[in-house]
């Protein structure tokens, strides 16, 4: 039988997984290269695979009674995504339709959404994780992997304080859908609230994990669910990249 890996050791494990959350379409996505149609097809995919029923994900690994401390850091994290509670007041899923009716979308085109091959494959694995598998495989898919990227690392090996206001308005001016398509800073509030609790549930995700996942067998079933969401997350997103009709060079 194998060691556990220390607390340091599964840590680095993790974060190398998540070294690997970039895709290779993504500069077209963040460069302000696509079309408001191409730009359409990645938020109705992204809505209907983890979007609009992020809170729900983590309400069933709540619901599956894990430890006190745990069951807290997740009731935050609900509490924010459905109701804006510690942050400005309106559901995460709200402020995504405020966002897009920005652009030019209209609710009706986030109602319904036909999901690609990949992407329906994707979702059926975040509700297979977060409704069957162990409570820390479930936490693992979702609050590490589904809500964190490639920034990871930075961000848990060195901390930030709390951004100011200004900090926060500044990341907003310079986000590529206010520099390159014309987004309104006032529909923008997403991002500001994303701002304002993100750090703390990136904390909160690895914290969880590294404390209840000290068995060499539960470390395994951990890495090896963020392995197979990072293997169905890349051939998501090369659908979508493919519906959007991008070639990677």
């Amino acid at each position: 039988m194998k060691n556990a890996l220390t607390m340091t050791q599964f840590r680095e494990q993790l974060l190398a997984v998540m070294d690997r959350k970039h895709h290779w379409a993504w500069p077209h996505f963040s460069g302000g290269a696509l079309t408001k149609e191409q730009l359409k097809i990645h938020f109705q995919q992204e809505y209907a695979v983890y979007v609009r029923d992020f809170p729900v994900f983590l309400a069933r690994i709540h619901g599956r009674n894990p430890p006190f401390d745990v069951r807290r850091r997740l009731a935050e994290n609900i509490y924010e995504e459905d109701t804006g509670g510690l942050s400005l007041g309106r559901s995460h899923p709200e402020l995504f339709h405020d966002m897009m009716h920005g652009l030019g979308y209209e609710a009706r085109d986030f109602q319904r959404v036909r999901l690609l091959p990949a992407a329906r494959t994707f979702r059926r694995w975040l509700d297979q994780v977060s409704r069957h598998r162990d409570w820390v495989v479930g936490a693992a898919a979702l609050a590490i992997f589904v809500e964190g990227s490639v920034k990871d690392r930075q961000e848990i090996l060195e901390p930030s304080k709390p951004k100011s206001a200004a900090e926060i308005e500044n990341i907003v001016r310079q986000h590529p859908l206010v520099k390159y398509y014309g987004l309104s800073p006032d529909r923008m509030n997403l991002i500001r609230a994303h701002q304002m609790v993100e750090a703390g549930h990136r904390q909160d995700a690895y914290a969880m994990v590294l404390a209840h996942a000290t068995e060499r067998k539960r470390q395994d079933a951990v890495l090896a669910c963020l392995k197979k969401s990072l293997r169905l997350w890349l051939h998501y997103r090369d659908d979508v990249a493919r519906a959007c009709g991008l070639k990677k060079v």
